[in-house]
């Protein structure tokens, strides 16, 4: 097993039951200096810095019992996402229903808009047109291209980055 297939079997007990779920687990520094473990944690209603520090402390007392890094010093992060950082798994996307996103589909196109809904399979996102100048606009429909816009599905394969975008009011 490799070192972040061993975290995640160690963070298995903490994760009370998919209360919450590991976004992402990522180990630097092995080849010399000291080892820093990333751990990014979430849950269908967010994750608590309490929390997060009950995790990694009781997560941290396992690593060196287990002597995961032979002994090695180390440092070890846990911390929730941030809302900046690519939405990932369907749960995420479902708690963020409402909210604008900014997404780039494997194709390079990229579209901005509300998520209305998600699911297992993709999402549906209410697309805001981009403006164009008229010029733009006759040279793309001269060329065939089709803008989307309006209530869009979206299955999670066609998708590459989706971050939440802070909206000011």
């Amino acid at each position: 097993m490799n070192d972040n297939e061993q975290i995640i079997n160690l963070l298995q007990p903490y994760l009370n039951n998919d209360q919450f779920y590991i976004v992402d687990c990522q180990v630097a520094g092995r080849r010399g200096g000291r080892i820093k473990v990333t751990i990014l944690l979430d849950s269908d209603t967010g994750i608590s810095i309490d929390e997060c520090a009950t995790i990694s402390r009781q997560l941290g007392n396992d690593m060196e019992e287990h002597h995961l890094f032979d002994d090695a010093p180390f440092t070890l992060e846990v911390s929730s996402p941030g809302v900046d950082f690519p939405l990932t798994f369907a749960r995420q996307y479902k708690r963020n229903i409402g909210r604008q996103l900014a997404v780039t589909l494997v194709s390079g196109e990229q579209h901005r808009g509300t998520l209305l809904s998600a699911d297992e399979t993709g999402f549906v996102l209410d697309i805001v047109p981009e403006a164009l100048s008229k010029t733009k606009q006759k040279k793309e429909a001269e060329a065939g291209i089709v803008r989307l816009s309006g209530p869009t599905p979206l299955p999670y394969e066609q998708v590459k980055k989706a971050t939440v975008e802070i909206v000011f009011s």
